[in-house]
Order: C-alpha cells, then structure tokens, then sequence
C-alpha cells in the first residue's frame, strides 16, 4: 500500500494509476484536513463489495461459515457435475 500526498500523486498519475491496476496495489493519497481518499482497482473494489453483501445477512453468514467447516474437516464429498 502506498500513501501519496496530493501533489505526489497528481505528478505521477498515470504511473500510480498503472500500478493500481496493474499490481493491485492500493494507494492512500493524503490531503489538507485529513480528508484522505483511497484510489484501488474496480475488480478489487466490486470482489469487497461482493463479500461484504454475502456477509451482511446473519444467516448467509452462518452458512458461509458452516461450509468453510465443512471444507477444513474433509468431511464433504465431491460429486460429478450432471451434463444435459
């Protein structure tokens, strides 16, 4: 994670913006006040977006959960996929 200020990040835009995308790097850029903003790739943001929707309910959480059980404790089984 980089953390720019303003004036480093304006200099250097296209540079910064390629790693973003690129690296999948995030990078922090400082402004007066405190008013900070993050700058991250839209896949990057869309997959926390995505996360934090299946996260938001309680039961769709406990049944992430009980899968994620499942899997470490090697007791699912696999199964072929039905073709038409």
């Amino acid at each position: 994670m980089d953390v720019l200020n303003y004036t480093e990040f304006r200099k250097n835009l296209a540079k910064s913006l390629d790693r973003v995308n690129d690296d999948a790097e995030i990078v922090i850029v400082s402004r007066n006040k405190g008013k900070n903003v993050v700058v991250m790739d839209l896949d990057e943001y869309n997959s926390i977006a995505e996360t934090l929707h299946l996260v938001k309910s309680e039961a769709n959480r406990k049944r992430l959960q009980s899968a994620i059980d499942e899997s470490n404790s090697g007791t699912h089984f696999p199964h072929d996929l039905i073709e038409d």
